[in-house]
């Protein structure tokens, strides 16, 4: 392939700059904005004759304002268009679809409001904290079933009557052989058990055994009237309900499927008409069956299980079954198995009948009759057996009364809550249970009524329950709700007053931590200094915050949160002081993040406190020490853009703010500062583990270093950057995945090109001397065999090269002469130029050779194409022997028809119009041999 001279157009960027600028309209006032809001405009189409005339439109409008979207349309949308010209009873058709879709889809949204929405807290996100909250160290038991051969023989063999007279008789056959009961389990031993046990449930179901399966789900509700190792019983509750979720989930599917036939599928809302006889048969099988059991725990918890089956019977079956079920709970004679038993009531009542609130206030107000038996003999009797504590018992009942008032609050109108508080108080203000009331109630029912709580928490009786968290919970509430102005001062003065009492740092800092965020969501620094100071006080000694790093963790996340001036911030005394508590290093480093990352999102103005850089200083320095040969690179990742953030916002930021305060006129000490913060970036930028963030802040600090007339300093960093790059490997880790780099090698090259356009050469290295040597690292680079990126890059270069050889570049920093002031068209220096032009040129070409493949030629048209319009944009096509390469290409894009006719044709018509410019006359014999070639 012949060698092609390189020859750059002379550009006038100005002239080029106002042929792009869009043209100015004058606008009266009053007239159309696009900031100004819309008005619709009303079009309405009549007829004028019914005879030989055609339909016309007219359009009345409110208002002269035109939708500048619409009128692309002259006024109509595409919809009304067709609409208008749409036949009248297809047309009607179509309405009655679109009526008959909207009453369908009001009816679901109907029914979907009778569903709890995302702002109730579902039980799922309640049953892991239970479990890992209520454990114990005590020996557990368990009964499992091992199956019985009795009743599977006698099923295979009898007749229909006999068949279910044997499995009634199976649901009594609990006779030796049939269980195995397990002592001195541990809890994980007793965990594994019943998972083992729901696993049975759900084969014995697979494998048709339908009584096996209910045998196993009896059995396992016998366990909740087991409270012999008392301090488990809520995580046992959790671990036994989810079987028996399993099951009625089953015994559902089961029934739903039977409801199927050939023709039809039963909908999501059926109602008990479209049940078939088969489905509704064996769906008050199984209510029999259960109604069977003899026992009043495993008969409540199987049939509150299926209570959704009833939906198959009748639509009165939920709402008459709730309140006998909840009747049914007043015969358990122990208050916690009672309340635990009226919480899985009020689960399946959430879930299949929300809009039955009545039921559910029933059950709530049944609990409240009832509670004052935990204060009995009975339950006194049992917890001095077990050697349980007052304060230990009263917590088991929470998870239980904070779901029941949770689904009872629910959506609930302000009357229904006030009465609840109301006869909270009438059991004198007992302490358990305002502490559900508080946990479930919305917050802002609690805020606006805050000096209430308090005064109601003054008067409870502390013994078994604490003061301290009740004020906890009250914090959690003031967190999400504001309290009427005028209290928020008492509000905080009577809390603290518990809570800085408090001897037992555990329980003070978890008091500590909440109130906390109230103090910084509501008052100045003075307050946070002051609650800070109190911390300190309460956590030091016996190096207390040792057992306490993640409460000290989160009061330093919501101290960052609601103060993101970093100059208020480090203004507050005890900040500083309360960080040294963090003496342990892993959660020191990620303290160290969390303040690093707020300073990078928050932090809008720049800084030139003392104090504050060297805090952040510190921060990094902390981070940066805290790597090893065991940190994780996504570790390593994180660490490496927090520290990058706060070199670009810090210390590039001091250089250039320092210019911007002298106005690009340094002085003698402000050259040496701004010297100082270039090679402090210098030396720090090697320590980063992420290549491409090292290359970035090479480039951005040359560029700092460059504004600021530090010319020596900026070569260095370039060339850093050029020797980085054959470091660069073909995959890197991006979020976790490895992809290939070139394309974000393409991307920083691109960035440098636009740098070293308005970057002097140094006098002792010759002509263009960083380019040169990137055109060197760039041909030695290894490049995928199948990329295309490297002649991308040496396009780019071109373009580079072309805006170098210009009179006058397109851009210049302040007070540093740039090439074109150092050379001024000096004719060697062009002759050097357009010596690397023609060797980019040579190796575009030699690349574009090598693509005459059939498997390449797609992307060899995709590039001659580009180069074409490369040449097109920065070369001057009067040249004859460039003017002819061009045409090659042309040819090239278009010879085994793989260009884009679409693209070709736009391009053509491109350089038609501009053809017509006074100086572009050439373009028009260009653009005769320039032909479209069609595909045949």
């Amino acid at each position: 392939m012949a060698v092609f001279p390189w020859h750059s157009r002379n550009r006038n960027y100005k002239a080029e700059f106002a042929s792009c600028r869009l043209e100015a309209v004058p606008l009266e006032f009053g007239d159309y904005h696009p900031l100004k809001p819309i008005t619709v405009t009303e079009s309405k189409t009549k007829k004028v004759s019914r005879k030989g005339s055609t339909s016309s439109t007219s359009s009345s409008s409110s208002s002269s304002v035109v939708d500048p979207l619409s009128s692309v349309l002259d006024g109509t949308d595409p919809l009304s268009m067709f609409a208008a010209s749409a036949d009248p009873a297809a047309l009607a058709a179509t309405t009655v679809i679109l009526l008959a879709t909207d009453n369908s889809r009001k009816k679901r949204d109907r029914d979907d409001n009778s569903i709890v929405g995302s702002d109730f807290e579902p039980w799922a996100s309640k049953r892991g904290e239970i479990l890992a909250r209520y454990t114990t160290t005590e020996k557990l038991s368990i009964n499992l079933f091992m199956g019985s051969e009795k009743g599977k023989a006698g099923t295979a063999v009898s007749a229909m009557s006999e068949k279910v007279r044997t499995r009634l008789e199976e649901l009594d056959d609990f006779e030796e052989g049939s269980q195995k009961e397990l002592l001195n389990l541990t809890q994980q031993d007793y965990v594994n058990r019943i998972e083992e046990l729901n696993q049975s449930l759900k084969d014995a179901w697979a494998s048709d055994q339908k009584v096996k399966a209910l045998k196993i789900v009896i059995q396992c509700s016998k366990l909740l009237s087991d409270t012999s190792v008392i301090q488990f019983y809520p995580s046992k509750f959790v671990l036994i309900t989810d079987i028996l979720d399993t099951f009625g989930k089953l015994v559902y599917e089961r029934i739903f499927s039977m409801c199927m036939d050939n023709r039809s599928v039963l909908p999501d809302h059926f109602s008990p008409e479209n049940v078939n006889d088969t489905a509704k048969e064996t769906c008050l099988n199984w209510f029999f069956k259960i109604a069977s059991i003899r026992e009043l725990i495993p008969r409540f918890y199987v049939e509150a299980s299926i209570l959704k089956c009833n939906k198959f019977l009748s639509k009165t079956g939920i709402s008459e079954c709730l309140p006998r079920l909840t009747c049914m709970v007043r015969g358990i004679g122990d208050p916690l198995v009672s309340v635990y038993a009226r919480a899985y009531l009020c689960r399946v009542g959430m879930e299949v009948a929300p809009h039955l609130k009545e039921s559910l206030n029933k059950n709530f107000f049944d609990f409240l009759l009832t509670f004052q038996q935990i204060h009995g003999d009975t339950v006194q009797n049992q917890l001095v057996l077990q050697g349980v504590e007052l304060p230990s018992y009263l917590p088991l009942y929470s998870p239980a009364m904070d779901w029941i008032f949770q689904c009872i609050s629910y959506h609930a109108p302000e009357a229904l809550l006030t009465e609840m508080m109301e006869r909270c108080k009438k059991l004198g203000n007992n302490a358990l249970l305002l502490n559900s009331v508080m946990s479930a109630f919305r917050a802002e029912f609690i805020a606006t009524r805050s000096m209430d709580f308090i005064g109601m928490i003054k008067e409870c009786d502390e013994s078994g329950f604490p003061k301290h968290l009740l004020f906890r919970s009250l914090g959690l509430n003031l967190a999400l709700a504001d309290p009427p102005e005028s209290d928020r001062l008492q509000i905080l003065n009577e809390a603290w007053k518990v809570i800085t009492k408090l001897k037992n740092p555990q329980d003070y800092i978890n008091c500590a931590e909440v109130w906390v965020e109230y103090t910084c969501k509501h008052f100045t620094k003075r307050e946070v200094n002051t609650v800070l100071a109190d911390v300190i006080k309460h956590m030091t000694p016996d190096r207390a915050f040792e057992d306490s790093y993640p409460q000290l963790q989160s009061i330093i996340k919501k101290v960052i949160a609601h103060f993101h001036d970093f100059s208020v911030l480090f203004s507050v005394e005890k900040f500083l002081p309360f960080l040294d508590m963090f003496q342990k290093e892993s959660v020191r480093v990620e303290v160290c993040k969390c303040i690093m990352e707020v300073f990078i999102k928050h932090q809008q103005e720049p800084t030139k406190d003392p104090v504050i850089l060297n805090a952040l200083l510190h921060v990094c320095k902390t981070m940066h020490d805290s790597v090893n040969a065991l940190t994780l690179e996504d570790e390593k990742r994180m660490l490496a853009y927090l520290i990058n953030g706060f070199i670009k916002m810090s210390v590039n930021r001091l250089a250039m703010e320092t210019r911007k305060v002298m106005k690009g006129n340094h002085s003698r000490k402000t050259a040496a500062f701004v010297r100082a913060c270039v090679a402090y970036c210098f030396i720090t930028i090697p320590s980063l583990v992420g290549i491409f963030s090292r290359l970035n802040l090479y480039l951005h600090s040359g560029q700092v270093a460059l504004a600021n007339q530090c010319l020596s300093q900026a070569d260095a960093f370039f060339k850093a950057a050029i020797s980085l790059v054959p470091e660069v490997p073909k995959m890197i880790n991006i979020d976790g995945k490895m992809r290939p780099s070139e394309s974000f090698l393409l991307e920083f090259l691109c960035n440098f090109f636009s740098t070293l356009l308005i970057v002097p050469d140094h006098p002792e290295h010759g002509v263009l001397f960083l380019v040169r040597e990137l055109l060197n690292v760039i041909q030695d680079y290894t490049w995928e065999d199948n990329s295309d990126e490297k002649i991308r890059i040496y396009t780019c270069v071109l373009h580079l090269l072309s805006a170098m050889s210009q009179e006058t570049y397109l851009y210049h920093v302040d007070k540093v002469d740039s090439n074109d002031s150092l050379y001024g068209g000096d004719s060697k220096f062009l002759a050097e130029n357009n010596k690397l032009c023609e060797t980019v040129m040579a190796q575009i070409l030699e690349h574009l050779k090598t693509l005459a493949k059939d498997e390449a030629l797609k992307r060899q048209s995709s590039l001659g194409l580009s180069f074409f319009n490369s040449i097109l944009a920065h070369g001057d096509l009067r040249n004859n022997r460039l003017n002819q390469l061009s045409v090659n290409l042309w040819h090239l894009a278009q010879r085994h028809g793989c260009a884009d006719t679409r693209t070709m044709v736009k391009t053509l018509e491109y350089i038609k119009k501009r053809s017509k410019r006074p100086d572009m006359g050439h373009l028009t014999e260009l653009a005769l041999r320039l032909p479209l070639q069609t595909r045949t």
